[in-house]
């Protein structure tokens, strides 16, 4: 695993958002752990100005485990493009399979780690990742999530609005 990056310093030191096309409120994610071949593992700290918390339920609602794991993967996308000198580039949650949820909500002061593995990587940028979210060594959810990273962005925006309004 590969945790330190510039300069010496570890990558949890490093701003997450760093490494996200997003912009606060909408990063989830808190900290970047480490790196490794095709993987990546985040925390993501639960309390009361967390997004998403709900105070009925005392915590974030299970579901939003799934963004936690598609910012991972988007983390691990912009720790790969630094690493070779490359702009941040958008990508797009396509889907899950085998998700699983057992926990209902990720409690306030609470940590959660999130692992992901790149399974599979097309050229064409279509990907899918084996992902885990653990509190302390205790899985909480998982799932295969699909990704997709256009090489241009703003052409397969354009080329979908386009393909939207014909019919």
């Amino acid at each position: 695993m590969t945790d330190k990056l510039w300069d010496g310093a570890p990558l949890s030191s490093i701003d997450v958002e760093t490494f996200l096309p997003h912009r606060r409120p909408m990063v989830l994610i808190d900290e970047v752990l480490e790196h490794g071949h095709d993987s990546l593992l985040t925390a993501t700290h639960i309390s009361d100005a967390s997004p998403y918390f709900d105070e009925a339920l005392g915590g974030v609602p299970n579901y939003v485990g799934i963004e936690y794991m598609a910012q991972s993967i988007a983390a691990l996308a912009g720790v790969e493009a630094t690493l070779r000198g490359e702009p941040i580039q958008v990508g797009f949650l396509l889907g899950s399979r085998k998700l699983s949820m057992p926990l209902a909500v990720f409690a306030r002061g609470e940590t959660y780690t999130t692992e992901v593995k790149r399974l599979y990587q097309e050229d064409t940028g279509l990907a899918v990742f084996d992902c885990r979210i653990f509190h302390g060594a205790t899985q909480v959810a998982e799932a295969n999530v699909n990704v997709f990273q256009p090489q241009d962005t703003d052409a397969y925006i354009r080329e979908s609005q386009g393909s939207s309004t014909r019919i």
